[in-house]
């Protein structure tokens, strides 16, 4: 059987002591979710102690690629695609070109002007109709805020899970350059609305192209 020495009464920490170490300690967790994780983890600096020490803006970015992840895995609803706006060929002055080869260049020169507003989370896409080769100038720019938008083409018949990207962005405003077609198909472009108003996307074309629509 083995002795044990059991403290005295007097050395037992009192009622008060013991009240206020649990106080103390539970500040101090207070303080540290306030200071260090609701800034890192979610963005949330009430201090602002988080944003000087760069936990704040560390923890935007996962609040931003957490929504961005839940959207994209959320298939969109469908929507009935918006009637092809017909290409309107662009009269150009008399000269001295052959008929025949006035009336080809004639038919690729196109000039469209489209207008999309796109709700807090909605997206829209606008595809041209072109022939390999074919090069189109283009510019789109905002109202109301900023978009996510990517640029790319798809082949006629194009296999399940084809790709090709002529460029993509976040948090754009405007956008402008030229698109060249790798192939025959449809090229353009798609913008997603992340803000939380609603927003103008206005996109200008000129160049080789068939026909221009809405397809989402």
């Amino acid at each position: 059987m083995y002795n044990t020495d059991l403290p005295s009464r007097a050395e037992l920490p009192s009622t008060g002591k013991l009240l206020r170490s649990t106080a103390i300690a539970a500040l101090i967790a207070i303080g540290l979710l306030i200071t260090t994780f609701l800034p890192s983890e979610y963005g949330i600096d009430p201090t602002g102690i988080g944003r000087a020490l760069g936990l704040t803006q560390m923890g935007e970015i996962k609040v931003a690629l957490s929504a961005e992840a839940k959207a994209e895995s959320a298939a969109p609803a469908p929507q009935k695609p918006q009637a092809a706006v017909p290409a309107e060929p662009v009269v150009k002055p008399a000269d001295a070109t052959p008929p025949e080869t006035r009336a080809k260049d004639t038919a690729s020169a196109q000039q469209h002007t489209m207008t999309v507003r796109l709700k807090p989370g909605q997206g829209a896409e606008i595809k041209l109709t072109m022939s390999k080769g074919a090069a189109v100038r283009y510019e789109w720019a905002t109202q109301g805020g900023t978009v996510n938008y990517d640029t790319h083409g798809d082949p006629v018949n194009a296999p399940k899970g084809f790709y090709h990207g002529y460029g993509k962005g976040r948090n754009a405003a405007h956008d402008t350059g030229k698109l060249q077609a790798a192939f025959d198909g449809t090229h353009g472009w798609f913008w997603r609305n992340r803000t939380k108003s609603e927003v103008t996307v206005t996109l200008k074309t000129s160049g080789d192209y068939a026909q221009i629509k809405r397809v989402l």
